[in-house]
């Protein structure tokens, strides 16, 4: 078996478009090497550094976080098991209050809706007298650490 992979190898075995491999490799996510007939080459290890790249997009984490990440494991370095662990300790928080977001709104939204008025400005069950007002602006209830709300 090669070492070195085409760019159409990297594509189907990453199931991501050329452009897309163009992409990561301009923003020096991966890298690639030329061959004396100028044709792209990549080494195996691309394609661990591909996984990972698109399971932190799966999550929703940003390109540039990603690109950080992955600027502590070397170019050429098979990314390990200790590495991912590195990575993902960074994630694990943001995607953690996510979850809890996400859930709190699911929740949210299935209350008011059961209700039958559609109205989350004047919902006396979501929102008596409007006093959330002070405590600021936003979705304050969802935003709330504890998860509490408000009874009417």
């Amino acid at each position: 078996m090669s070492r070195e992979l085409t760019v159409g190898q990297v594509a189907e075995r990453s199931g991501l478009a050329v452009s897309a491999l163009h992409f990561y490799e301009k923003k020096g996510l991966i890298r690639s090497h030329r061959t004396s007939g100028n044709q792209r080459r990549y080494d195996r290890d691309v394609l661990r550094r591909l996984a990972i790249i698109r399971m932190a997009q799966e999550l929703g984490i940003p390109l540039s976080e990603v690109a950080e990440a992955l600027s502590r494991v070397p170019l050429g370095h098979i990314p390990s098991a200790e590495d991912w662990r590195g990575m993902s300790a960074v994630w694990y928080e943001k995607l953690d209050r996510r979850v809890t977001m996400l859930i709190r709104m699911r929740d949210e939204l299935n209350g008011c809706i059961g209700c039958g008025c559609l109205s989350t400005t004047s919902c006396p069950l979501m929102n008596a007298g409007d006093r959330l007002a002070d405590e600021g602006p936003g979705p304050r209830r969802l935003l709330r650490e504890g998860g509490d709300t408000y009874q009417s």
